[in-house]
């Protein structure tokens, strides 16, 4: 299926491989504040739950690294209202 999330920084992305294919959340980085700006899933694999791992494995590692986040991206700002344990980040 497919693999973990990764950290792009230099793209500024994290990073998902599903199916021969790349999911990507692209941000920007200011001290201690990520902001997601766009989130891309190829459409041969939306409605799969990838774009969903993938911000999940995003925040996951903002938390890890102790940063607040911003969701300028819709779907990562739906993401955060849907799964409320990850409303502590906000910035």
């Amino acid at each position: 299926m497919a693999d973990e999330v990764r950290d792009n920084a230099a793209q500024a992305r994290f990073e998902l491989d599903a199916d021969g294919q790349l999911a990507v959340a692209y941000y920007r980085l200011s001290g201690d504040v990520i902001t997601f700006t766009h989130t891309e899933v190829p459409r041969a694999l939306r409605g799969q739950g990838i774009a969903s791992r993938l911000v999940r494995g995003a925040l996951d590692s903002a938390k890890d690294r102790g940063l607040a986040v911003v969701p300028a991206c819709s779907f990562v700002a739906d993401f955060i209202k849907r799964h409320p344990d990850y409303r502590a980040l906000l910035a």
